[in-house]
């Protein structure tokens, strides 16, 4: 087919249909109706002659040659998408835009950020805090991301890298522990207040590790992250589960302490980009910059 007849408003609609699996979704991104996704989705059916989806009860499914289709479509855009944005931003683009979690962007990574200045004053970077998906698209996207997963090491039309893994570790503020009763043993640690970050199970799984058996730690205060919990602790409200690398800062300065050396692992951080090799760069600088201070960070846990 020759370029000026490809169907580009075919095209588009049935990659966003197809990256999301839902019409109405496609039809949020590209702001049109459902029904035009619709008629769009079926008018490059018909010009293909072939399916490429599945309509199923309130969903629908790739075909085999929907898949292929959407895989070559969804590099291409991405591809021109990441193209205009290097034109527009010219040749004097020096703000790198980073897209992390609270907690890790105020523990980790603000006071560290000074020594990448000092290396690379040309350069600003611009911290985009969220705990949503990251999806590298519209004019605001990030250039790189930083993720928490227990599990996942690659998402989809991403490559990742490893930063450091996280432990967790029971930390409380020295004057609670002069005050409060003796640590000898870890299940001493059910004498205290025990704060949670996003839910009570993660304290269940250290007192297990441990060898505390059979003690589901279900009571004290619940915390949206590990930031605030580790503020509650640095006051005195209790013992936290913490991580040695990002309540580093408090335990350097003596607000917290780890009273067992017992750790149990508690996922990892990635830095995600669409394509480290298409890093501008100033983004591919800031790149390397954070894999060391990864490095740094899981030596010195």
């Amino acid at each position: 087919m020759k370029r000026g007849r490809l169907p580009l408003t075919s095209l588009r609609s049935f990659e966003a249909a197809g990256r999301h699996l839902s019409f109405s979704r496609a039809a949020e991104e590209l702001f049109v109706s459902q029904a035009a996704i619709s008629r769009q989705v079926r008018e490059l059916e018909a010009l293909i002659g072939q399916p490429l989806f599945k309509r199923l009860h309130r969903r629908v499914e790739l075909t085999e040659i929907g898949g292929r289709l959407l895989a070559q479509l969804t590099r291409s855009f991405d591809e021109i998408d990441r193209r205009l944005s290097e034109v527009l931003a010219g040749p004097r683009q020096s703000v790198v835009t980073v897209s992390t979690e609270p907690f890790l962007a105020g523990s980790w990574l603000l006071p560290r950020l000074n020594r990448f200045q000092s290396t690379r004053p040309d350069v600003d970077v611009s911290v985009d805090v969220s705990l949503g998906v990251v999806e590298f698209r519209g004019s605001n996207k990030p250039d790189l991301a930083i993720r928490h997963s227990f599990r996942k090491s690659s998402w989809p039309r991403t490559q990742s890298r490893k930063l450091f893994e996280s432990w967790a570790t029971p930390l409380i503020s020295p004057a609670l522990l002069a005050s409060g009763p003796q640590l000898r043993q870890p299940a001493d640690l059910l004498k205290y207040t025990l704060l949670h970050e996003e839910n009570r199970d993660y304290w269940s799984e250290w007192l297990a590790a441990a060898g505390v058996e059979r003690v589901e730690a279900r009571r004290g205060p619940l915390f949206p992250d590990g930031a605030m919990a580790a503020k509650a602790a640095v006051l005195g409200q209790g013992v936290t589960l913490g991580d040695a690398v990002l309540d580093g800062l408090e335990i350097d300065a003596g607000r917290l302490v780890r009273p067992f050396d017992l750790a149990i692992p508690f996922g990892a951080y990635w830095m995600v980009a669409p394509d480290f090799e298409l890093l501008s760069e100033p983004a591919g600088a800031f790149a390397e910059w954070l894999l060391a201070q990864g490095t740094g960070a899981a030596r010195d846990s």
